[in-house]
């Protein structure tokens, strides 16, 4: 069988190899149907135990030196991807699961589009992972969801110059930039995409952390910092029935993302009950990441300080139309002048954190 012109870029960079055997199993079933590049930053050790295991079944890179991003997944993807011997290319987490199915999906979609964000959604779904999938449904109601994956087009990635990688909300700069630069964006909601939960010390890692990412949607950091200081204020008073109808305003929302598209099959029913508590977590969490930026100047994150969690679309057009070059690219080519599909709040309406 044919493979797929499709290329898939892993960034990786582990200090354990617990999950290797699985990651293994997996890589080996994408590379029957696509090259697949990993580009890894792990210690040495950990580098050469991961060659051995991928012989003849992926291309093991080292992040290119001369990339000196403060997110290393940026040197990663942007390694993978100048790579690529294909046109269209999966960026993905190691915790991203594919079928074949999917992939051949992305690269059709990536035929008439420069960017496709597909939908995640977690197997196995233990409490942490139904918790962050709250997350997702209220994400999907309302302004569209974050995915851990997303495809791109590798001439229109080039020619823009590849994307900002001291920020940490990574895959918001990218998809803002290539939107910025003109080019074609699809949200596809009805590609939903496994990947595997966290551990719970990783889970428990991320909650400031993409609290502080909200910095890049200022709208939405702005109603997540109201959010306590109101709850508080209705329960002083003891406004139970109004306390009672925001949650179930916060779960019928959910709800809504749940059943769009048909994704109620990848989503239990019983998540939307979890959304109000997922909320009342961002409310909390928002205000810590309000003080790290105050007292450390940004969030930490796999060793570096990032103060930025992702630059507007106003500074991004900017710099396109300057012909800027991107931090670590090449100088981008003229616009494109194409902007489609729902590049909703998430894209299109937000500054960069605070400097």
């Amino acid at each position: 069988m044919s493979k797929l012109d499709l290329s898939y870029v892993l960034p990786l960079r582990w200090s354990v190899d617990e999950g290797l055997a699985e990651l293994t199993g997996y890589l080996e079933l994408v590379a029957e149907e696509a090259e697949v590049i990993v580009v890894d930053g792990s210690a040495a050790a950990s580098f050469e135990a991961h060659a051995v295991s991928w012989a003849g079944v992926v291309r093991h890179l080292r992040p290119a030196p001369e990339l000196t991003f403060l997110n290393g997944k940026v040197r990663g993807v942007t390694t993978g991807v100048r790579a690529a011997r294909s046109e269209n290319v999966v960026v993905a987490d190691d915790d991203v699961r594919y079928d074949a199915a999917g992939l051949e999906r992305m690269a059709r979609l990536l035929e008439a589009a420069d960017l496709v964000m597909p939908q995640n959604y977690f197997d196995p779904s233990p409490f942490r992972a139904r918790w962050d999938d709250a997350r997702s449904l209220l994400n999907r109601a309302l302004t569209g969801d974050f995915p851990g994956t997303l495809g791109v087009r590798r001439s229109f990635f080039t020619h823009m110059g590849g994307y900002d990688g001291d920020v940490l909300f990574e895959n918001l700069e990218l998809m803002r930039t290539v939107a910025a630069a003109g080019g074609r964006v699809l949200r596809a909601d009805d590609l939903l995409v496994a990947r595997r939960p966290p551990t719970l010390r990783h889970f428990l890692s991320q909650r400031v952390r993409q609290a502080y990412d909200d910095f890049a949607i200022p709208g939405r950091m702005a109603l997540e910092l109201t959010a306590a200081p109101m709850v508080a204020l209705l329960a002083a008073k003891r406004k139970w029935p109004a306390l009672a109808a925001v949650a179930m305003l916060l779960s019928a929302c959910a709800e809504v993302g749940r059943r769009k598209t048909g994704a109620g099959r990848f989503f239990s029913p019983t998540i939307v009950l979890l959304a109000p508590g997922w909320a009342a977590e961002r409310a909390l969490t928002s205000w810590l990441a309000v003080g790290l930026w105050v007292v450390r100047g940004g969030c930490p994150y796999a060793g570096a300080l990032i103060p930025t969690a992702a630059h507007s679309m106003a500074e991004l057009r900017r710099r396109a139309a300057s012909g800027g070059t991107a931090p670590g690219g090449t100088a981008p080519g003229p616009k494109a002048g194409r902007l489609v599909g729902a590049v909703t709040e998430g894209l299109d309406a937000g500054a960069a954190a605070p400097a």
